[in-house]
């Protein structure tokens, strides 16, 4: 869906290993320098436990050498998180890191 605006978009693979942890980047352009990750909530503790899971995803992105932008696509069909619009509201921001800018973005959809 989104390969006719982005062109380089590359699908999984993943990324350097950090402090014996490593990241499934769904997707990935160089040229926008964006990883795009997506998230299906599985049951009620997936989504109480994914906030914390995204900030582990941030963690492991800020090294990242083509990530500027960092976006979350996150389908929820069953209503599964506690409180949506506060994961929305806390995913997305600016963050700095050692000077470098991260960006993140979350989309909710039900």
């Amino acid at each position: 869906m989104l390969r006719p605006w982005i062109l380089d978009l590359v699908p999984e693979n993943p990324t350097d290993k950090i402090a014996n942890r490593y990241t499934i980047k769904d997707f990935l352009s160089q040229t926008a320098r964006v990883v795009i990750e997506t998230k299906f909530v599985r049951d009620k503790e997936h989504g109480k436990s994914l906030a914390k899971e995204i900030n582990d995803d941030i963690e492991t992105y800020r090294y990242h050498p083509y990530c500027d932008d960092l976006i979350f696509f996150i389908y929820d069909p069953e209503g599964h998180i506690p409180d949506a619009a506060a994961l929305e509201r806390h995913v997305r921001s600016n963050r700095i890191y050692d000077g470098k800018n991260l960006r993140c973005h979350g989309v909710i959809k039900p």
